[in-house]
């Protein structure tokens, strides 16, 4: 299906889709570089911090202006009447994102994360709260009003509302992304990682037959699924292409991709597996792994809405994330997409992890 000719809006034919719409949550991290990780009772050091971008559609609609993407961007969900408010809506700005369906709410503040980073490691714990996110609704976005070709939703499990339960379909979440493939965009998706492990079918597969590709990581794979992915510390590759395989039978309309620290696979109709090593970024300059995913997820998509192949949509994502690294906030250690791609020239791909699938 060519996404960029035409999709239905109400009953207006759209000549030409383009750009991309993100919707879900809005989140200002309070990022906070400790020196170590704590116990119970006892006391850690900040060092740094700052505020950044948090949550899938502030993220990956950041990382694209920074790509470079020469398409329109713009964000739709909710948040606070407030300072933190303020902030998203400003940032946006800075960056050339339509804010116009970003809604604002005296019913809750602005969400937010803690996200402590120890320094050393990158390794990062997230306290969180929902806010204003918790609100967000299927009625609170007019689709109809977007001519954009592409509509990344996330992060699901962590959308109250939406994933609550529907009037027509199993979840909110389900019927705003049918109405999204009725008007003719192409759909995407990323979840969060939740210790509730039961709550991934419920919310997860209602969706899945209105998600053109669908974003993971090994941990969400293996709880939507049900089934272990994990042996030890490694990748059971059988078991992932498995795992993959078995959500597009679930619905997923065109690609599962699931990244994990060796790399991302993606399994499309019919039969096509494709795997991207990440690339061999040297451990001792990862200054934070806050926002790889939703980095990856920018530049698989910035492939995709260019009509590149999904190979070389795989290696922008893995570029991008490894350019994530370079900074303890989510988005600041993106630059244009040629600097990200050059980081995988300098450094390489990571060896002894190309798997041979069947």
């Amino acid at each position: 299906m060519d996404f960029s000719r035409s999709g239905r809006n109400d009953g207006r034919l759209v000549a030409l889709r383009n750009g991309l719409l993100a919707a879900g949550n809005w989140i200002v991290d309070h990022v906070k570089m400790i020196d170590a990780w704590p116990s119970q009772d006892t006391l850690a050091n900040i060092e740094a911090e700052q505020d950044g971008t948090g949550g899938a559609p502030f993220n990956v609609l950041v990382d694209l202006a920074r790509l470079g993407a020469d398409f329109p961007l713009a964000g739709a969900g909710l948040v606070g009447r407030d300072g933190p408010g303020d902030w998203v809506i400003r940032t946006c700005a800075d960056y050339g994102i339509d804010t116009s369906l970003i809604v604002r709410t005296d019913r809750a503040p602005t969400s937010y994360t803690d996200v402590m980073t120890v320094m050393g490691t990158g390794r990062r714990t997230f306290f969180h709260q929902r806010g204003a996110n918790a609100l967000f609704d299927a009625d609170t976005l007019d689709l109809a009003g977007s001519t954009a070709k592409c509509f990344h939703l996330g992060y699901l499990m962590l959308l109250d509302r939406l994933d609550g339960p529907g009037s027509r379909l199993a979840t909110r979440s389900a019927e705003l992304l049918e109405r999204a493939v009725t008007l003719g965009f192409q759909t995407s998706v990323d979840l969060v990682s939740e210790e509730r492990r039961d709550r991934y079918a419920r919310v997860v597969h209602p969706t899945l037959p209105y998600v053109d590709v669908l974003f993971l990581n090994e941990i969400e794979a293996e709880r939507v699924v049900s089934r272990p992915i994990m042996q030890a510390a490694s990748i059971d590759v059988p078991a992932l292409v498995g795992a993959a395989r078995s959500l597009l039978e679930a619905g997923v309309r065109r690609w599962v991709v699931v990244h994990f620290p060796e790399g991302v696979l993606a399994a499309g109709r019919p039969d096509a597996v494709l795997f991207q090593p990440s690339v061999n970024f040297p451990a001792d300059s990862v200054r934070g792994s806050a926002g790889a995913g939703d980095a990856l997820a920018a530049g698989v998509l910035f492939g995709l809405h260019q009509e590149a192949t999904m190979e070389d949509a795989l290696r922008f994502g893995v570029c991008a994330a490894a350019a994530s690294l370079r900074h303890p906030s989510c988005t600041l250690g993106i630059g244009p997409l040629p600097e990200c791609l050059a980081l995988g020239e300098r450094y390489g791909y990571r060896p002894g992890f190309v798997p041979e699938v069947a």
